[in-house]
């Protein structure tokens, strides 16, 4: 019997390369391409794609702000953004990040990031609109600053539950409570929209501090955008309804079903009682015959 020789060097350096080039298009693959994403829909030219479709830059002067929208409708999904917001002195702006169905009685996921002075702390505004009706809003400050850095701002959303997520930490849960009467969004597909624009007659302070152009052009930053495992909606069909639900999970779909585990509630609780700073569930002037009956249940 012939005796096998060890692998060459050669053989290993094959390998090394193999798993170099394997892990730059997972890389890659991960990141997403802004171009094949999202097309920039307003703006006259201030919505940029660069960096060989890897970073998204919306900008906002005085004649026009900008904005895209995805190129794919989702019917539930976990999707991720990192965002890079407008630093210093951005007081009277507002970078949306949103997800949003069509019509009257549209549904809606928001993530609004309300500008403010130099120096002073950017608002977290959230909300939902079911069937057309919101006046859900939620609002936090952020335990960093978001102008520094990117940060990964996540909105997952399945037949249960919309969970707002910041650099992996739950900030928001919006169960599905239909059973006692609370519409919510399940049937209607969304697509992914962002824009930056000019809001001063309320974003900063209800409207006293308005935008300063002369700080303009005022610049915020995307890159990573995930969507891998959402469900794609064309045709007036699921992507995810071809599968079985047990391949659906197994391929990494666990959003689906997923819940909050004891870590995850505390954190939440964490991040409401340090961080949030407006919460329509508590605002009695606003609503004196009563709150909203999710109120009574909503996290």
């Amino acid at each position: 019997m012939a005796s096998s020789s060890p692998p060459s060097k050669y053989f290993f350096l094959v390998v090394l390369v193999l798993c170099f080039i394997v892990g730059s298009l997972v890389a890659v693959a991960s990141a997403g391409n802004f171009n094949q994403d999202f097309e920039i829909t307003w703006g006259d030219g201030r919505g940029k794609i660069l960096n060989n479709n890897e970073l998204l830059m919306l900008s906002l002067d005085k004649g026009s702000g900008s904005g895209f929208q995805s190129v794919n409708e989702y019917l539930f999904g976990k999707i991720d953004m990192q965002l890079k917001l407008v630093p210093g002195y951005s007081a009277g702006t507002v970078t949306a990040y949103y997800l949003a169905s069509k019509g009257l009685t549209w549904d809606e996921t928001d993530f609004e990031f309300l500008g403010n002075l130099s120096g002073d702390p950017y608002i977290l505004h959230t909300n939902v609109y079911s069937q057309g009706k919101g006046n859900r809003e939620q609002q936090f400050y952020l335990w960093f600053d978001p102008t520094a850095d990117f940060h990964t701002y996540s909105i997952l959303w399945n037949s249960q539950r919309i969970v707002f997520s910041v650099d992996g930490t739950a900030i928001r849960e919006f169960k599905n409570l239909e059973s006692i009467g609370v519409p919510f969004p399940k049937n209607q597909p969304m697509r992914l929209y962002s824009s930056l624009w000019n809001a001063d007659d309320w974003a900063t302070r209800g409207g006293l501090v308005k935008t300063d152009w002369t700080k303009a052009p005022f610049t915020a930053f995307y890159r990573n955008f995930n969507a891998i495992n959402a469900c794609v909606w064309s045709s007036g069909a699921s992507s995810c309804t071809s599968k079985s639900p047990s391949s659906t999970i197994s391929a990494g779909n666990t959003w689906l079903s997923q819940e909050f585990d004891l870590a995850s509630q505390e954190k939440l609780k964490w991040v409401q009682r340090n961080y949030m700073i407006y919460n329509y569930c508590n605002d009695t002037k606003r609503f004196p015959q009563g709150f909203p009956q999710e109120c009574a249940l909503l996290s």
